[in-house]
């Protein structure tokens, strides 16, 4: 169990976090929308944190490397605590004008990307402290998150009603320095690294340059990055338009159509579970294929029949038994395949890949959805995420997916030195 602490705790830390920022994006636009009174200005500043997001994703990975993981994680969280704080701080005070809001959101987006990428650098090592099979950490991180993001939101929604959004703001930011604080508590420093010459890791553009590198020349990396261009952006559709004109225009209710997505959400959390009990017996690239395929064209399909949602809620949540397993499988062989000192910079720039994908996939299903009407466009978006899923079937380069490298050396444990020494 003293081998497995920093898993355990950083399990506990991905959920406390997602649960504090699940919170916020229920949160945030709730309060401006109250302070404002403008829907436009509650969409720039939602808009102004995704950007903050990519470009922390592109450009944070290099600061993550030079810094480490574990200052680089609490520094994070410290200061996406702080933006979020500052906002019904100023706005109690000094006043929260648009470009403040706008600015403050951005700085919340800047700070999350590089939190989360320091997470994922020190699951890798806490894995290998532990000697825990990599799928069976990643699935436990991953079904960590899923449960706090599954519990933010209609806790959010309960604060809010109860003691409104100014509170609920303070008590995220709660969370993510309870975030901060666990991590330097449960997760051992590194030992001393060995000096290295100063040419050997370059300046930040040269490192920024070699993880480029490193991802356009890993063919089975730039597979999954194109492959997750393609689905992210039907998923970003799906999530920010279709699944909302579902509720308006099908469903007729908010509070069912919070149903549907809180049933793929319990699927998901299912399926990591099942995958960290039994996924490392399994052939990666079949089980992140059949879970492409079950949670992808399926979901399409079953929402443009529209059937009634006693059939509609299980089979969302077999479909989310797939999504629950994606993001283990992909972490796992990230993990086996980019070198310790590239992490920070390699999955920040398949995390930003992803992300700068999500608004095309929404405008394109709103145009989609205006000019064809809600079945076509979800017919549409199916097949092509029919066609992004079959790519691990058609291709050899997906096999390298089964290429398993030994497991790393745990780092080495600190003794504490005999007492007269």
């Amino acid at each position: 169990m003293t081998r497995r602490a920093p898993l355990l705790a950083l399990v506990g830390v991905s959920g406390i976090s997602a649960l504090g920022l699940a919170m916020t994006l229920m949160a945030i636009p709730w309060f401006v929308l109250r302070a404002t009174g403008s829907g436009t200005q509650t969409a720039v500043v939602a808009a102004a944190e995704t950007l903050g997001l990519l470009v922390s994703a592109v450009f944070g990975g290099p600061v993550v490397d030079r810094i480490g993981a574990r200052r680089a994680s609490v520094a994070a969280d410290a200061l996406t605590a702080a933006a979020v704080a500052l906002m019904p701080l100023a706005h109690a005070t000094v006043g929260l004008p648009l470009p403040a809001a706008v600015l403050l959101t951005f700085a919340m987006g800047l700070t999350r990307g590089p939190a989360d990428t320091a997470k994922q650098v020190l699951l890798a090592e806490a894995i290998a402290r532990g000697g825990t099979p990599v799928e069976r950490g990643t699935s436990a991180f991953e079904g960590g998150k899923r449960i706090g993001t599954m519990l933010g939101a209609p806790l959010a929604g309960a604060l809010i009603a109860v003691v409104g959004p100014v509170q609920v703001l303070y008590a995220d930011a709660a969370t993510l320095l309870l975030s901060a604080a666990l991590i330097p508590l449960f997760l051992p420093a590194p030992p001393p690294a060995a000096p290295r010459p100063p040419a050997a890791g370059g300046g930040y553009l040269a490192q920024l340059r070699g993880g480029f590198r490193f991802l356009r020349q890993d063919r089975l990396l730039r597979a999954l990055t194109a492959m997750l261009l393609i689905t992210n952006a039907m998923d970003g559709g799906l999530n920010g338009v279709l699944y909302p004109a579902y509720g308006t225009r099908v469903l007729h209710s908010s509070a069912l159509l919070g149903t549907l997505v809180t049933a793929v959400g319990v699927g998901s959390l299912t399926g990591a579970a099942l995958y960290a009990w039994a996924g490392h017996r399994w052939s990666r690239r079949l089980t992140f294929a059949l879970c492409f395929t079950v949670v992808g064209a399926p979901r399409f399909l079953l929402l443009a029949l529209a059937p009634p949602p006693a059939l509609l809620l299980p089979a969302l949540v077999l479909s989310g038994l797939g999504s629950g397993m994606l993001t283990p499988v992909m972490m796992a062989v990230a993990y086996d395949r980019v070198p310790k000192d590239l992490r920070g910079r390699v999955l920040g720039l398949v995390v930003a890949c992803a992300l700068a994908a999500m608004p095309l996939g929404t405008l394109a299903a709103g145009v989609l959805l205006d000019r064809t009407g809600l079945t076509t466009a979800l017919l549409c978006f199916g097949a092509v995420y029919l066609v992004a899923t079959l790519f691990p079937y058609a291709f050899p380069v997906w096999r390298a997916m089964d290429a398993r490298r030994p497991a790393e050396p745990a780092p080495p444990r600190t003794e504490p030195a005999p007492a007269g020494s």
